[in-house]
């Protein structure tokens, strides 16, 4: 039997809606989760126009203001350490890159290598507070929430599979991700098969409203009509 309350299918299943639209209906199945869980500050995307990306947290630490004061062998087995760690995964992925540099950003550990690699790995893109370059050789589909740096600084891999905050965002190891350009946010497992339901829910109440709207004659007794209408629906 599966750990996991859901299927892949059903993490794909949520790529139809925005992160925005996730976000509404996670305030109908896990109320709590309102003031929390997504990231809280404005994030460049490196494909604006790309689907959500939906998976697996594969979460980690880097630093690039400083040499990482190791020996090259040991900063090469901490980069396979962590590759490692990304491929180890019974569904796609979505990295969650903490920088923790005074400065975050300073170096660039995504570009058209690492993009590459772990796409190759399955991964379906990267949330971080650091950056990324190589802007037009960059993995196709290979989704990117951050800033854009042009150098690599001394960036090298810290750790992983601990709990990291990007941007508010608190994440661990397996936690699900979704996340297009206007953000992410961690969706709960026991709320994933429940989202499509609330979505639905959510859309039948908003239709009311902005069906009245653009309708020839729009007053404001017409949109108090329409709220209570919108109120009615269960």
């Amino acid at each position: 039997m599966s750990q996991y309350p859901f299927t892949q299918a059903d993490l794909e299943a949520l790529k139809a809606w925005d992160t925005p639209t996730i976000c509404n209906a996670l305030e109908l199945v896990v109320p709590a989760r309102r003031t929390h869980g997504f990231t809280v500050r404005p994030v460049q995307c490196a494909y604006p126009n790309m689907k959500p990306i939906c998976g697996l947290a594969r979460v980690g630490t880097i630093r690039a203001a400083f040499p990482s004061g190791r020996s090259k062998d040991d900063d090469r087995a901490a980069r396979i350490g962590w590759y490692e760690y990304v491929a180890k995964a019974a569904m796609p992925t979505i990295v969650v890159l903490q920088d923790l540099d005074d400065v975050p950003g300073t170096g660039a550990f995504w570009g058209e290598v690492n993009s590459a690699v772990h796409k190759g790995l399955g991964a379906e893109g990267c949330v971080t507070n650091g950056s990324f370059r190589d802007l037009d050789a960059l993995a196709p589909e290979f989704q990117l929430l951050g800033v854009i740096n042009p150098s690599h600084a001394y960036v090298h891999v810290v750790d992983w599979a601990r709990p990291v905050s990007v941007y508010g965002m608190a994440c661990v190891s397996d936690d699900v991700i979704h996340a297009d350009r206007h953000g992410a946010v961690v969706i709960p497992h026991e709320a994933v098969t429940k989202l499509p339901a609330a979505i639905d829910l959510l859309t039948r109440k908003e239709a009311v409203i902005l069906d009245m709207a653009r309708a020839k004659g729009f007053n404001i007794k017409k949109l108090k009509a329409a709220l209570a209408a919108s109120e009615d629906i269960h």
